[in-house]
């Protein structure tokens, strides 16, 4: 007989699938993209950050490298949006090779600085890049000519094309974590020292994850600009793109397959509450909120809701026993 514990993750895939379908309401639809969406960039950082320990606040640079690659093929070369999503994944191998090697030889909460501090850059520099639109930005088609433009007008559409996404990176991700690299990675993230006494290639599997996750996060800023139709710095570079990420992995549970997802489950649907309660105003309501998220999971529950999950299986098990 199968377990509940086992059985709890295809529920919940049944349920996150089945759920946008059953209302008629835009605004939940809506809401349900973002959910799968945020889950798609958070389960892609949770690669580097969760399995190999490498807290990196740079990658909003593959996102933004991503949504601009979309755009950049409609504007410039008159091509379906989400054409420009391999040259996005390319560009993200290239910017993980530049980047990669250098900031891990930086540990800690100096890789997390160094990747910060790159951000930060590649920000600013597209703000004074004229090609890119500079400050303005770049925008997507405003009708559409063909249905590979994708737009639509519900988010059902983009929910599906977005949850099948997130699907393949499930699966991905669960197949690494049966191989020898899933072993490496979390013997790295446990401790890169102790790895390398044992004969583990530390720099060359995170750059192995750094590349998978790049990859991911790139693809999922690709499928943001074209459910958005417009991305511009701020957007697509932002360094609270990063946090984002961060912050939706740790409220689940880092290095752990469908933690991301829940975080994501958790704090979209917040985040847009408070923005559609507060207007403008709710942005700055929400981060607070996941201020307060970060200081309660660090105090009372450093794994998450993974580890919250976890000791409430043991001690049903320790009564059941």
């Amino acid at each position: 007989m199968i377990s509940f514990r086992r059985a709890w993750p295809a529920m919940l895939l049944v349920i996150l699938a089945a759920a946008p379908f059953a209302t008629g309401n835009p605004f939940y639809q809506r809401v349900a993209a973002l959910v799968v969406l945020a889950a798609i960039s958070a389960s892609a950082w949770n690669v580097i950050g969760g399995y190999a320990g490498q807290i990196s606040f740079g990658h909003s640079i593959y996102f933004g490298i991503g949504a601009y690659a979309s755009l950049l093929v409609f504007s410039k070369f008159g091509l379906p949006p989400i054409a420009g999503a391999p040259f996005g994944v390319l560009a993200s191998f290239v910017v993980s090779l530049i980047v990669g090697p250098p900031t891990f030889r930086l540990r800690g909460h100096y890789f997390s600085m160094g990747t910060f501090a790159i951000a930060a850059l590649a920000q600013i520099l597209m703000l004074n890049w004229k090609f890119a639109g500079g400050a303005i930005g770049v925008m997507g088609p405003a009708t559409p000519r063909s249905l590979a433009d994708l737009l639509f007008r519900n988010s059902l559409p983009y929910y599906a094309i977005f949850l099948a996404v997130l699907i393949l990176l499930l699966a991905l991700t669960h197949l690494m974590q049966r191989s020898r690299m899933g072993f490496y990675l979390r013997a790295i993230g446990s401790g890169e020292r102790a790895a390398e006494s044992l004969g583990v290639p530390v720099q060359r599997y995170k750059l192995y994850a750094l590349l998978i996750s790049g990859a991911f996060t790139a693809l999922a800023g690709s499928l943001y600009a074209v459910m958005i139709g417009f991305i511009d710095p701020a957007s697509g570079f932002g360094v609270l793109i990063s946090v984002n990420m961060v912050v939706i992995a740790a409220l689940g549970g880092v290095g752990t397959l469908f933690g991301p997802l829940a975080g994501a489950i958790i704090l979209v649907p917040l985040q847009e509450a408070t923005n559609a309660l507060l207007g403008g105003g709710g942005t700055g309501a929400a981060y607070i909120a996941y201020g307060l998220i970060i200081m309660l999971i660090a105090r009372f529950s450093p794994g998450g809701l993974a580890e919250i999950w976890r000791l409430v299986f043991r001690k049903e098990r320790g009564r059941a026993a």
